[in-house]
């Protein structure tokens, strides 16, 4: 018999010991060392370097860096990012002018680019395709070998039991085979063994091995092969995509194209020529607010954009509708409505009369009845530039303090109510400017409510004089306008796609179990077939006892079996002829 692993590791560390002190001339002690102490010898630069590949490459450092990712990815929604708003991140280094720079120089405004994200990013990768490549052989040469030698006693397994047939039933060779024929009903692999006699002369009974449950590892496989192909599509759609957003007022066009946009962020690998030659035209945009409900009076409850597109130059134009979360798609770029306003209509003029401005101003919505901020400004104005900022009412009426507010979100009583300014507006240094911020310091104003000239309050239609004849404004009339959002990323699709394959392959490697069974069949001392199994699961199964009591059942409608009692009277007892002999059920011995 072989010795039990307790009694072989005591004479493993025994003989360990004895050859120790015949090496240090049975004194028990050389150089220092005690008595049963083992030196361990040095792994050498390539045996260091194959052990940090095992390492690396074992499952549990994959989850681990799976996890260091996730924790590294919490700074890019904590802090701003570059990537997202250039102006954000510079109001946050003004703000925090002692921690701005350090966290600048540790990257933490450039996360997902940053040299440790990507540093986790490529551990992963290297882990899990490290991971993957040699279980996938192993895998493979486990599919193309035979199941496992049949054990020589299957009452010894975790679920067994044996039946004992009539007899007109089968011998045991075709019984053998007649069994191998229901484990593959069951979807087992099957290997059928004819009887034999082995090394030591012991009869070896014909037999049937069988298998199953491969698709649970090639749903592992299959779950982590994704998660590699959601890494590379992340990587390939933070390369090559952009995004950018235009405002878009009635009657103009976008064309896609870099000069377009208001904002534009481009992927590490960006190139102009990905871009889809489409444009987009805004013919007319339709809000439609709540009417009939008093609590929500007001309420906008559906926007909608008629526009009309071209795909390419020189294309017959398509007319579309653009609404909230039904985006326009060109090839793998898509359209979104994303925001909108009105844009008073407004003509400047300067101390000359000279044409200083003359277009929509787009005016940025401040609440729920479309307050909007109007910011103007007219270089081009002589002698000085002028610049105006104020509020567009689309319904205004003179509130309590007796200024004016917007009580409505719909154009019926539209008026700018406007301070005005002279001086140089900063635009010829070169340097960039938010159009919808005016910054007034060293402007001289010349209307406002606290000054003497008052400040300007325009109808549709009105023209109002500037003071010391600097010029004047005219309020034209309201045009509407959209925000849209341009996005364009060649990766998401692959990321759809392989992360339904990993949860295809996560629900494989959960619900499927790998299993193994063994059949033999011999002639009892009766001179009846004894058909003998044994089961056993790889990992934990709970079901296994079902499959056991599944695999017996069948067997009973393959065969003519005796009934437990029949053979309880007949077969020989476990002292004359050793465990095992009898008909014995799923659970245990038959009574």
């Amino acid at each position: 018999m072989t010795q039990p692993s307790a009694h072989r590791d005591n004479a493993r560390e025994d003989a360990l010991t004895e050859a120790e002190s015949t090496a240090d001339g049975g004194s028990g002690a050389s150089s220092g060392r005690r008595r049963g102490d083992v030196a361990v010898p040095a792994l050498g630069p390539v045996g260091m370097l194959r052990w940090a590949w095992t390492q690396l490459t074992s499952m549990r450092t994959a989850l681990m860096l799976l996890l260091l990712l996730a924790v590294a990815a919490v700074p890019g929604s904590l802090f701003p990012q570059r990537v997202q708003g250039q102006a954000a991140v510079e109001r946050w280094l003004d703000d925090h002018p002692t921690a701005g720079p350090i966290l600048d120089s540790l990257q933490v405004f450039d996360v997902y680019s940053s040299f440790w994200f990507s540093a986790i990013y490529l551990l992963l990768f290297t882990s899990l395709v490290g991971c993957i490549i040699p279980r996938a052989k192993k895998h493979l040469e486990q599919m193309s070998s035979p199941p496992p030698r049949t054990p020589r006693r299957l009452e010894r397994l975790p679920q067994h039991g044996a039946v004992e047939l009539d007899d007109d039933g089968p011998a045991p060779e075709q019984a053998v085979r007649e069994a191998a024929r229901v484990l593959k009903g069951r979807r087992y692999r099957v290997d059928v063994r004819e009887a034999s006699t082995d090394a030591r002369g012991r009869e070896v009974p014909a037999s049937v091995g069988a298998e199953k449950g491969y698709l649970r590892e090639i749903g592992n496989l299959l779950f982590h092969v994704s998660l590699v192909g959601v890494l590379i599509c992340v990587a390939a759609g933070s390369m090559f995509s952009y995004s950018g957003q235009k405002i878009v007022t009635e009657d103009e066009s976008f064309v896609n194209s870099l000069v377009s946009y208001d904002n534009f962020v481009p992927g590490t690998a960006f190139d102009e020529s990905q871009m889809e030659p489409f444009s987009v035209t805004l013919d007319s945009f339709e809000r439609i607010f709540d009417r009939e409900n008093p609590s929500h009076y007001g309420q906008p409850l559906d926007f909608t954009a008629d526009v009309t597109v071209r795909e390419e130059p020189g294309a017959e134009p398509e007319e579309h509708e653009l609404k909230v979360n039904h985006p326009l798609t060109f090839g793998g770029a898509r359209v979104f409505l994303v925001g909108n306003g009105y844009a008073p209509e407004v003509t400047v003029r300067d101390g000359a009369g000279d044409v200083a401005y003359s277009g929509p101003v787009v005016a940025r919505a401040q609440d729920s009845v479309y307050t909007s901020t109007v910011v103007i400004k007219a270089p081009d104005a002589r002698p000085e530039q002028l610049s105006f900022v104020g509020l567009l009412l689309p319904t205004a009426q003179e509130g309590d303090s007796g200024a004016a507010v917007s009580v409505d979100p719909a154009l019926q009583n539209p008026q700018l109510q406007l301070n005005s300014y002279a001086g140089d507006l900063g635009l010829d240094s070169g340097e960039p400017q938010n159009v919808y911020v005016l910054d007034t310091e060293g402007l001289t104003e010349l209307n406002s409510r606290t000054s003497e000239s008052g400040g300007l309050s325009l109808g549709v239609g009105e023209t109002a004089e500037l003071p010391d004849g600097l010029g004047s404004i005219s309020f034209d009339g309201v045009t509407n306008y959209i925000g849209i959002d341009i996005h364009y990323n060649p990766g998401k699709t692959g990321v759809l796609i392989f992360a339904l394959a990993a949860l295809a392959g996560l629900i494989l490697s959960l619900f499927l179990r790998r299993r193994r069974a063994w059949v033999t069949a011999t002639t009892n001392e009766a001179g009846r077939t004894l058909v003998t199994y044994g089961l056993l699961a790889r990992g934990e199964d709970f079901r296994l006892r079902e499959e056991t009591i599944a695999l017996r059942s069948r067997f009973e409608k393959q065969w003519p079996v005796r009934a437990p009692e029949q053979a309880h009277h007949e077969t020989p007892t476990d002292e004359q002829d050793g465990p095992g002999r009898r008909g014995r059920g799923a659970s245990g011995r038959e009574k």
